[in-house]
C-alpha cells in the first residue's frame, strides 16, 4: 500500500501547522514555504482538511490557520482519511467490483485487517511527528 501524494502533502502540511500551535496563526502561503509545497497544492489539502474539522481558517485581521483541535489530538489515521476517505486496502469491501468476490474466503477478513491498519495509523498522534521533527532539526 501506498499513500496517494496528496494525503502525503497533508501530513506535512498538518506537522508544519502544528508547529503553529498554541494560538498562532498561519497561512497556506506560509505552510507552503515552510514545507517547499507548490502554495496551489497547500491550498487545496488546507481546503480537505478544513472540510474535515481538523484545521479552522478565521478571516479578518489576525486570521489565519490553526489546528481545530489539539495536535495531541489529531492522528495520522485522522488525516489520511481526510485525504483518501475511510482507509481500506481492498476496494472490494466496499463495492462489487470483484471478479471472484462470489468464491473468495478473504472477503469476510478484509474489515480486520482495514481495522488493523487504521489502528496502527490513529496509535500516532500528530504531537509525535512534529516531536521527532523538531528532535532532527536540533542534530542537524
Amino acid at each position: 500500500m501506498r499513500l496517494s501524494n496528496l494525503a502525503d502533502y497533508a501530513v506535512v502540511t498538518m506537522c508544519a501547522a502544528a508547529r503553529h500551535c498554541g494560538g498562532a496563526r498561519t497561512s497556506a502561503a506560509e505552510l507552503a514555504a515552510e514545507t517547499g509545497l507548490p502554495v496551489p497544492t497547500v491550498q487545496k489539502v488546507v481546503s480537505m482538511l478544513s472540510k474535515a474539522g481538523l484545521l479552522r481558517s478565521v478571516r479578518g485581521a489576525g486570521g489565519g490557520l490553526q489546528l481545530a483541535r489539539p495536535a495531541a489530538a489529531i492522528t495520522v489515521a485522522d488525516i489520511v482519511e481526510a485525504v483518501e476517505g475511510p482507509i481500506a486496502l481492498a476496494q472490494c469491501v466496499d463495492s462489487d467490483a470483484c471478479a471472484v468476490d462470489h468464491a473468495c474466503s478473504v472477503k469476510p477478513h478484509w474489515p480486520l485487517i482495514n481495522n488493523a491498519l487504521r489502528g496502527a495509523l490513529a496509535d500516532i498522534p500528530l504531537t509525535q511527528l512534529t516531536r521527532q521533527n523538531i528532535q532532527e532539526q536540533e542534530v542537524a
